[in-house]
């Protein structure tokens, strides 16, 4: 069943976030938008880059009113300690979530449950807390924040444009679709 459309389900987590430990919850996902960036684990290979590309790209995010949740089935102290050990995620200034119980992971339907890890999952979750998109890539295979942010910014266009779409490719400024009868067969 696809997740898409539906409300993220309650949960309760512990996050590293500016030098603090924090307390996570659905409740904190509604009322702005929201990514929730599931990566395997701490110290490692793949996931430092991505982390780190989304760090970069944070203020761009925070422009458009979303918060970033990065979330891990390490836990928030772990989170700390690749926080102080490495360059890539001392630029991470957006909350780093653990999820050891698996709660977040279940949820969110991307546990890999022999390994005790989450897939490469990526939710946008828009103010009402629902889930507007969902992407899991395969371990090896790492996101690009740039396109991540485009899809924000259609997913925004979408939900404040009713009656329009965005077609491939869509880029703030260009043309949308209006679907209707006189549109069928003709693109």
């Amino acid at each position: 069943m696809s997740l898409i459309n539906t409300e993220v389900k309650p949960f309760k987590a512990q996050a590293y976030h500016n030098g603090q430990f924090v307390e996570v919850t659905e409740a904190d996902l509604k009322g702005k938008w929201s990514v929730v960036f599931f990566y395997p684990a701490d110290f490692t290979f793949v996931c430092p880059t991505e982390l780190e590309d989304l760090a970069d790209n944070y203020e761009e995010f925070k422009k458009l009113g979303v918060e970033i949740y990065g979330v891990s089935t390490d836990t928030h102290f772990t989170h700390k300690a690749w926080h102080d050990t490495s360059d890539a995620i001392k630029k991470v200034q957006y909350p780093l979530v653990g999820d050891p119980t698996w709660t977040l992971s279940k949820n969110f339907d991307v546990l890999i449950e022999a390994d005790g890890l989450a897939d490469r999952g990526t939710f946008v979750i828009d103010p009402e807390g629902k889930i507007q998109i969902v992407e899991i890539n395969a371990g090896g295979i790492g996101r690009d924040a740039l396109e991540l942010l485009r899809k924000v910014k259609a997913a925004q266009y979408v939900a404040s444009h009713p009656g329009e779409v965005c077609p491939a490719k869509w880029k703030e400024g260009d043309s949308t679709l209006a679907p209707s009868i006189d549109l069928v067969g003709k693109i």
